[in-house]
């Protein structure tokens, strides 16, 4: 297994320091699995010249900041199917990777009901500052691994890996996984029966409990101008909040997905 990672960026506001962790890091960099596994929620650090962002710690421990659980799913999941995985080192309450930067909500003032004093009021300069600093070198190097694929002549199932709280706005969530589709996704389709039929199909949520829709950046952004294939799947987070349910959940998946792509029609 190799990391490589990259702390490139521009902008007129420094927000990054020299020494702190890159933007973007990518485990096993041009492998030549057909999976790519991507983590736009997998971190949670916050620049340290941005301080808390005004959260105390537990705040900064919820889904609020990340998506729990992804980080290692996608580790181990990455060493299992011999594939690279890129992901987000900082948390999406700085700015969320799977939406548009130009949109208001990429820099969240409110999640899940609290307020995040430190998104509160921002200037144009600092709002550019996390684009350019954060979110641009992270799509940036999603950009660079897929062209290079192609150069390479390489077949490629795009994966974004996400996951979601139990409970939201009062409202238990009862599904185990979902499959998040624009219904343009043979492989999604084809995921989506696969879990069902082993976990049942009231627990694998389709568009559940998001729907795919012009919110979403990443695969639309990645996948859709370049002909690929995608799973963007969701995991319960309490089933992969410890390390040993997020090596269950990646062993299901190495098993899964290369038995999905297998049953797809080539050409």
């Amino acid at each position: 297994m190799t990391e490589r990672a990259d702390n490139s960026a521009a902008g007129s506001t420094r927000l990054l320091d020299a020494d702190e962790a890159p933007p973007w890091i990518a485990r096993n960099p041009g492998a030549a699995s057909p999976f790519v596994l991507l983590g736009d929620h997998a971190g949670r650090l916050i620049p340290s010249r941005l301080g808390t962002l005004g959260l105390p710690a537990a705040e900064r421990r919820r889904h609020i900041a990340w998506d729990i659980g992804v980080a290692g799913v996608g580790e181990t999941l990455s060493d299992l199917l011999g594939a690279t995985f890129i992901r987000q080192r900082f948390s999406r309450l700085v700015i969320d990777c799977n939406r548009d930067p130009a949109r208001p909500d990429a820099i969240p003032t409110v999640s899940d009901g609290l307020e995040v004093p430190g998104n509160l009021a921002l200037g144009a300069a600092d709002r550019a500052a996390r684009i350019a600093q954060i979110a641009r070198p992270y799509h940036g190097a999603i950009a660079a691994e897929l062209d290079a694929r192609t150069a390479r002549g390489l077949p490629t199932t795009l994966i974004s890996l996400h996951s979601f709280t139990p409970r939201m706005a009062g409202f238990d969530r009862p599904w185990a996984f979902g499959v998040l589709h624009a219904g343009d996704s043979a492989f999604s389709v084809a995921m989506l029966g696969r879990l069902r039929a082993e976990v049942g199909e009231a627990l694998v949520g389709d568009n559940q409990p998001y729907r795919m829709d012009e919110v979403d950046f990443t695969v639309p952004t990645h996948a859709g101008p370049r002909g690929l294939d995608y799973l963007e799947l969701e995991t319960r987070q309490d089933l992969i909040a410890t390390a040993a349910g997020q090596r269950q959940v990646a062993l299901r998946l190495a098993r899964l997905l290369p038995q999905v792509l297998a049953d797809l029609p080539r050409g």
